[in-house]
């Protein structure tokens, strides 16, 4: 696979080899690369992040509603929920 550059990106490859940076115009663009995968799982952990602390606000705000309850009492309505779904031929998905 042949890429062709633009010539200011080419002009800051040879830069970086010529500098002693790197040691070839691949390794420049491998580690132009690397800094992409990382940006990109940096902005997904950020989203996670988010998401994670949308759901604990949720939750906190059904707690002050009084709208959660303890663990047991959490099993035993999921439980009969599935004998229920069960009972009625309904598919039960997890």
């Amino acid at each position: 696979m042949v890429i062709g550059l633009p010539p200011e990106l080419e002009t800051l490859v040879q830069s970086q080899v010529e500098n002693g940076n790197y040691e070839s115009a691949i390794d420049v663009l491998f580690a132009g690369m690397n800094l992409l995968v990382q940006q990109q799982e940096a902005v997904g952990d950020e989203v996670s992040q988010a998401k994670l602390r949308q759901e604990v606000l949720i939750g906190w705000e059904a707690s002050q509603r009084g709208e959660v309850v303890d663990g047991p009492t959490a099993m035993n309505q999921i439980l009969e929920d599935l004998r229920s779904r069960y009972a009625a031929g309904q598919p039960i998905v997890c």
